[in-house]
């Protein structure tokens, strides 16, 4: 953690500014261990292998920690690959430099779009709920436009209207409440600035899937021992679903009721991809359908209504690649 940041932050205990960081070790400039004291209310936090932890280490997204630091390079775009990039520049519509400005992204989980953010030499500030932030370091490496921190979606430790652009890919419908996540996300957006999020789409079909059909049983599976299921499923299952999903005339339909992920954008990546890594995608994904606590998909009507009610302009609520995208601008007035 660099220095500055600590005078940045807000306790997520008692809300208020004025945090001093202690070093226990430094490596490469920054604080390697150490804690952060709240000067207000005394609160400690520890900082654990660079990342301020703001969080209880035992949380609703331990799933997501497990998952992530196992997969930590799954969908980080490779050499010959570019899906995470197309996602986040087809959803965001935001430009390649964006030097200069604050960028706040929530839940980035092993941060496969943290890369993209922090290309762009925008100053980064990163935050996942679960130690899946260690993921993501460790796929960044320390950089000087780079701050990582485990933090709570409902108690973001910065001070309202802090950042220029806010971005929050695959995440809100896995807490408790989206709607509330979303405000706390918008109070951060300074007037002027943008913010993109997407969220699982609500459908008819959803009430006859094989994710919502299990999940009442999955989700309350020991993540090892559900990983290990879903990798022995995904290997049997996988190659009958690729079949009807991209051989057989309406295939999809039926495909549907096979309790296992593909999205027919992996066959895009074509022969540069192997098997293997078409299961690993594919458990991923699937993990990902029966692991988190919450899973909580919404219209695009419900979606809509949180830009408005939020005093949002310029708002654009569509459907996307992952569900449902809304963007929208704080107004200067």
């Amino acid at each position: 953690m660099k220095d500055e940041i600590a005078t940045l932050l807000r306790c997520p205990g008692c809300g208020r500014t004025g945090c001093r960081a202690t070093a226990t070790t430094r490596e490469s400039g920054e604080i390697r261990d150490g804690r952060i004291e709240c000067e207000a209310c005394h609160a400690e936090y520890p900082i654990i292998n660079f990342i301020p932890r703001l969080v209880p280490a035992d949380n609703y997204a331990s799933s997501f920690g497990f998952q992530w630091n196992l997969h930590a390079r799954t969908q980080v775009d490779r050499a010959d690959e570019h899906l995470s990039h197309a996602r986040f520049v087809g959803v965001t519509g935001w430009p390649e430099d964006l030097r200069g400005q604050r960028v706040l992204e929530a839940g980035s989980g092993a941060g496969r779009f943290t890369a993209i953010v922090v290309a762009t030499g925008a100053q980064v500030f990163t935050f996942d709920y679960s130690n899946a932030v260690d993921a993501n370091l460790s796929n960044q490496g320390l950089q000087p436009n780079l701050h990582l921190l485990q933090a709570d979606i409902f108690r973001i430790p910065f001070a309202p209207g802090s950042f220029d652009k806010v971005v929050c890919l695959g995440v809100l419908q896995h807490t408790p409440d989206p709607a509330r996540a979303f405000q706390s996300l918008v109070d951060q957006v300074a007037p002027g600035g943008q913010i993109v999020i997407d969220v699982y789409r609500l459908k008819l079909n959803s009430f006859v899937s094989p994710k919502y059909l299990l999940r009442p049983i999955t989700r309350r599976m020991p993540a090892q021992a559900l990983y290990g299921l879903v990798s022995q499923t995904v290997r049997a299952l996988l190659p009958v679903k690729r079949w009807l999903s991209d051989r057989v005339p309406f295939g999809r339909y039926p495909a549907h009721f096979i309790p296992v992920a593909y999205q027919t954008a992996w066959a895009t990546l074509g022969e540069t991809v192997s098997e293997d890594r078409m299961v690993e995608l594919s458990v991923l994904d699937t993990f990902d359908w029966y692991a988190p606590r919450f899973d909580k998909p919404q219209t695009r009507a419900r979606v809509q209504r949180w830009f408005e009610q939020a005093g949002l302009v310029e708002i654009e609520v569509k459907y996307g690649p992952n569900g449902i995208v809304g963007r929208g601008t704080k107004p200067t007035g």
